[in-house]
């Protein structure tokens, strides 16, 4: 009968300590970017990044592209198209960690084009000047996937949510614990007539996501 007991007490003393690691790794988990229409965001998919509306209902420009750099086609960098008819590039999101495929906020992920090549550098987005942010500070392309770590610092970014259903884009890489970075959002500056992507500590361009 005692053999019974105890082993009936060990059983409930697995499973609780069981189900509160199940019910702490949930509560943990960072929730998922939502699209416009509600549906969490997949690494297997392609999205448009467009600007949010503002107060006044309109759409400030159109979505991502990829540009040449003053009046030159090649460096390309990342712009936002002038028009808000123009939807842009499609782009994937993959996260440092893809767990069961969803793109959550707060986590580190690389951002790449739905492009091959484009003037011999790769979709994926990276930031000039990553180490000492300032003005200069860019979104180009030709980073790197995965291999997290001080040698792909420039290529990493996160989603985290801005108001009530929009996003910003972020530059702060948490994928090197002992190197030291600068915080900043993405934003918008232009150069030669046109919206070129850098990073801001005044005004981060507020988006939503929309399935290509």
């Amino acid at each position: 009968m005692m053999k019974a007991s105890l082993l009936f007490i060990l059983s409930f003393l697995v499973f609780s300590i069981s189900t509160n690691s199940s019910f702490t790794s949930a509560a943990e988990a960072p929730e998922p970017v939502l699209d416009v229409a509600g549906k969490m965001l997949r690494t297997d998919r392609q999205y448009y990044i467009l600007p949010a509306a503002n107060v006044f209902g309109k759409f400030r420009g159109g979505g991502l592209t990829l540009s040449g750099i003053g009046k030159n086609t090649c460096p390309a960098a990342v712009f936002q198209e002038m028009s808000e008819q123009k939807n842009g590039i499609p782009l994937s999101f993959l996260p440092v960690n893809p767990k069961k495929g969803v793109v959550r906020v707060s986590t580190d992920l690389n951002i790449k084009f739905a492009y091959p090549q484009t003037c011999g550098q790769s979709p994926v987005w990276s930031i000039g000047n990553y180490v000492y942010p300032s003005g200069d500070s860019f979104v180009n392309i030709g980073g790197v996937v995965g291999n997290p770590g001080p040698k792909t610092l420039s290529s990493w970014f996160k989603i985290e949510k801005f108001g009530y259903q929009d996003y910003k884009l972020v530059y702060c890489p948490a994928v090197c614990s002992y190197c030291k970075v600068i915080c900043k959002d993405v934003g918008i500056e232009y150069q030669n007539g046109k919206r070129r992507l850098h990073l801001t500590t005044d005004y981060p361009l507020r988006v939503v996501f929309k399935q290509a």
